[in-house]
């Protein structure tokens, strides 16, 4: 089960291999399908949507050993709208663009626009139950519209940045693994002159994982420019816990997660566990619970919600899945559930659900 576990993992986070010429790595994600939305706006809709249960993705990597167990690494990797073939990020590479060295002894060093450890820690080490139980659709959103923050899609989509939010002009450093544990640190250099560290970030992350345990742990913050004739900046908070336990053919994960805009006092956060029972080696079923609450100033607005996923791989590559998702907010909020784009895009009511089927390949 571990190794299946594993293998699902990768099928969110691309870092399998699968055409290589000399040192260089060409990968893809594809997911497409129709999800059903009760509420969108005041209205249901039938729709086409893609990089649900996984982003889509198209990119390079690549690395060259230049000896005493070191290598010069590099990532170029863009996100697209399958149904438009639009980017979702600026610029070709906007998902990822780095180069580095990489390091048996010393560790891993990336300078460019990479993932901070809210990400690194949590998702990427398998301690982020959404990954396992259906994708997008369930991360942290929720009724918390008045979160405000900056250089989002909607203010409030996925707010604990654990569905890889990149961060621009970065270095970052990853510690080798020492009887299990591991650490990292992120700065985010913001270039811009008088602007008092705004465009910058910071993130730091820490790992331990045995055998079929993981737990991680990681902070994250960003500080956005400001309005010329309001704050100078908006700095927002991440700060989150997550851990995973293997169980013969059952993968469990719970995470922890955070947020808080302390450029108008808004804070959240979220509990969320999950699993992943591995059925048959065509067959696996996820589910999880989430519970998410904010602060006064976004009203003390609350929600539960349910996931649940089945999936049939067709192949080691493609695999066809079902998935339902249902979000009820406290009284007078409006549920909103993650990868719903449209800032308007906000249940009506209380209640919000989507049933999807899809198709995910791999390259």
């Amino acid at each position: 089960m571990k190794k299946r576990s594993i293998a699902f993992l990768l099928a969110f986070l691309p870092v399998e291999c699968v055409f290589a010429q000399s040192n260089v790595t060409l990968y893809g994600l594809i997911d497409g399908g129709v999800s059903y939305v009760s509420n969108q706006g005041g209205h249901s809709v039938t729709k086409f949507d893609d990089g649900i249960y996984t982003p889509n993705l198209f990119g390079l990597q690549g690395a060259e050993d230049i000896g005493g167990g070191t290598k010069v690494i590099f990532k170029l990797e863009n996100q697209f709208q399958l149904g438009t073939g639009a980017t979702v990020q600026p610029g070709i590479f906007g998902r990822n663009a780095y180069v580095g060295l990489d390091s048996s002894r010393f560790g891993k060093l990336t300078l460019g626009n990479v993932f901070d450890f809210m990400t690194t820690s949590l998702t990427e080490a398998g301690n982020a139950p959404a990954v396992f139980t259906g994708g997008l659709y369930n991360f942290a959103a929720g009724p918390l519209q008045k979160l405000n923050i900056p250089r989002n899609p909607t203010g409030w989509f996925d707010w604990s940045r654990t569905s890889g939010i990149p961060t621009a002009n970065s270095i970052k450093y990853q510690s080798p693994v020492f009887a299990g544990l591991s650490a990292g640190a992120l700065y985010a250099l913001g270039g811009v002159a008088g602007s008092f560290g705004s465009n910058s970030a910071m993130s730091f992350g820490l790992n331990y994982g045995a055998g079929p345990f993981g737990i991680g742990a990681a902070y994250t913050l960003t500080k956005y420019p400001g309005s010329s004739n309001g704050s100078p900046q908006i700095p927002i908070s991440n700060w989150g816990v997550g851990a995973h336990y293997v169980i013969g053919p059952v993968y469990t994960v719970a995470d922890f997660t955070t947020v808080r805009n302390s450029n108008n006092g808004a804070a959240a956060y979220a509990a969320q566990v999950g699993a992943n029972w591995q059925i048959t080696a065509a067959w696996s079923f996820g589910a999880n619970y989430m519970y998410m609450k904010g602060n006064e100033q976004l009203d003390n607005n609350h929600a539960h919600q349910l996931g649940a996923t089945l999936n049939y791989s067709l192949s080691k590559r493609t695999m066809v899945y079902a998935e339902g998702v249902y979000q009820k907010a406290s009284a007078g909020a409006q549920a909103a559930i993650n990868g719903i784009m449209d800032p308007t895009g906000s249940s009506s009511t209380t209640s919000q659900a989507i049933a999807r089927v899809g198709l995910r390949t791999s390259f």
